[in-house]
């Protein structure tokens, strides 16, 4: 191979690794971990800017990377991959996606625990374990029911609790709202997100929430833990209750899929796909609550 050929190799090898972190979805866990460590702390400092950057790139290149490698075999069966929806790794780099994971965090992950306190190193290595637990061989949180669901709600929880740990040590009984709030809301979003794969996961054998449950429990299951997200932030100080109009779109969303059946459940991959795009959305309305709340 020519050099410019290797080299032209070497950039697509690259851009494959970085396309399975899912650029599209890098907001989703560096918001959270800025905005609480932004507000608890009400500065802009090293640490904040070196936690954001660790859970914009390297925190889902390591969750969604080490996903893509060990899901390549059902993933060949699956439609929706092969683009924003998850990257479809050649497996001759898979080695180097697990290497570049592994070179990205461990820096960053260093000097969180240098910077940190008992309670950040906790829910830091929660953070780390659930990712990794989610998908690598002989754990596979995501194939058991449930408990698929509740990891993938942690992935994007624990980095604002590692936030709120880092910025005070403790979280407070307000805080904890939020946080369940956002927990019932990650819950809602990964189960309505398996409600589309219940017919590529049952060829390959895969369990999840949605296969075991079925479609139209599932996609009701996601509408009640959406309406109680929003219901809990009714329940914190102002301008939290505001959050409440944030679950409102998810649920109109996700409404028209109310009856559907195991047969159809694919259709809702029209639905995930406006889901996407709500996240912008609901983030821009997060930020303008964040405001309010920093000037009150």
């Amino acid at each position: 191979m020519t050099a410019p050929a290797a080299r032209g190799s070497v950039g697509r090898d690259v851009a494959q690794i970085v396309l399975s972190s899912r650029p599209i979805s890098w907001i989703n866990t560096a918001f959270p971990f800025a905005a609480a460590y932004l507000l608890s702390t009400r500065e802009i400092d090293l640490t904040l800017i070196i936690g954001t950057l660790y859970f914009l790139v390297p925190y889902n290149l390591a969750m969604y990377g080490i996903n893509d490698v060990f899901d390549y075999a059902s993933d060949l069966a699956n439609p929706r991959k092969g683009g924003i929806e998850g990257a479809l790794l050649s497996p001759r780099i898979h080695r180097a996606t697990l290497w570049a994971a592994a070179a990205t965090n461990i820096p960053f992950l260093v000097y969180l625990v240098v910077v940190g306190n008992p309670a950040s190193w906790v829910w830091l290595a929660i953070s780390v374990f659930a990712v990794i637990a989610y998908s690598a061989p002989g754990l596979r949180f995501k194939e058991r029911p449930f408990l698929d669901s509740t990891t993938s709600s942690l992935h994007f929880v624990t980095p604002a609790i590692v936030g709120l740990t880092l910025a005070t040590g403790s979280i407070t009984p307000t805080a904890v709202i939020v946080l369940v709030a956002f927990f019932l809301w990650g819950m809602a979003a990964h189960a309505f997100g398996a409600v589309q794969d219940i017919g590529p996961d049952r060829e390959g054998g895969i369990g999840s929430i949605a296969t075991v449950i079925g479609a139209r429990a599932t996609v009701r299951l996601s509408i009640a833990f959406w309406t109680l997200a929003g219901a809990a932030m009714l329940l914190t100080t102002w301008p939290g209750p505001l959050g409440a109009l944030l679950a409102m779109p998810y649920i109109v969303n996700a409404a028209p899929w109310w009856n559907v059946t195991d047969e159809t459940s694919g259709g809702t991959n029209r639905a995930w796909r406006r889901f996407i795009a709500l996240n912008y959305f609901a983030g821009f309305l997060a930020t303008m609550i964040l405001i309010l709340a920093w000037v009150s």
